[in-house]
């Protein structure tokens, strides 16, 4: 499950996090949101991505529910506040449930669980679906949206040379050498890349095969590879992902 949290107190994001990962290891956190700006702009770009969002009613910039009023929101979402006041607002919108703080772990479990059985009665399994949109090869995308300024762009996944994390912020770059930042991680990225095009090469790296211009044989048995254009990066496939690189590459 793939989770969203908009939370302003870092603290607070970081305990609801551990809260998560404690409770399955498998939840993803894709992105950590501080202000309902932020999350009108994420929202609008990669709500398909996400499963569940987690929100605190009370933002840096205002109430979340305000949220509502400018983009869509079509997934089921979790209120978190240190006030029961809301409660009545939280339950119009898409809220499965209501949790005060100080969170605890067993009022996250049942709100966990509870999503669990709605989805299972209603929606179906959400791993299934994804199984079976990528057996079908609808799941890959073929466009990112990306932001410059204030403008907003679209970037063919072909045109893309290849994606690198740096920190704890992940990049694009395009044919034409333009950096953009994304709201993913590489491991979200591995999933919505065409396999056939896309390789992960190491923890740092994912490029695209259309612009692999060498590979060259390195170090401890791992490979550099050089693109067709100049980047102040190596690019080094690692020692454990070298046989299955070389398949790639092969075509099989």
């Amino acid at each position: 499950m793939k989770v969203a949290i908009i939370e302003d107190e870092p603290l607070a994001a970081e305990k609801l996090e551990r809260y998560l990962l404690k409770y399955d290891s498998d939840i993803q956190i894709i992105s950590k949101l501080a202000s309902i700006e932020e999350a009108v702009f994420w929202i609008e770009l990669h709500q398909e991505e996400v499963d569940l969002f987690f929100m605190d009613v009370q933002l840096i910039d205002g109430l979340s529910f305000e949220i509502f009023n400018k983009v869509k929101v079509n997934k089921p979402v979790i209120f978190t506040t240190a006030f029961d006041e809301f409660a009545i607002d939280a339950f119009k919108v898409n809220s499965i449930d209501y949790l005060l703080k100080p969170i605890l772990f067993t009022d996250l479990s049942k709100a966990l669980k509870k999503l669990e059985t709605l989805r299972s009665q209603f929606l179906g399994e959400i791993n299934v679906s994804h199984a079976v949109k990528n057996m079908t090869g609808t799941a890959y995308k073929n466009r990112f949206l990306v932001r410059l300024g204030n403008h907003i762009h679209s970037v063919k996944s072909e045109d893309i040379s290849f994606f690198f994390a740096e920190g704890r912020d992940a990049y694009l770059v395009a044919e034409n050498r333009k950096k953009y930042m994304i709201e993913y991680k590489l491991e979200t990225l591995e999933e919505l890349l065409e396999p056939k095009s896309f390789f992960r090469v190491n923890r740092t790296f994912i490029v695209n095969i259309n612009t692999i211009q060498d590979v060259l044989v390195y170090s401890n048995r791992r490979l550099k590879l050089t693109l067709n254009q100049n980047i102040d990066k190596e690019i080094i496939v690692s020692r454990e992902k070298v046989a299955d690189f070389k398949q790639w590459f092969e075509g099989n």
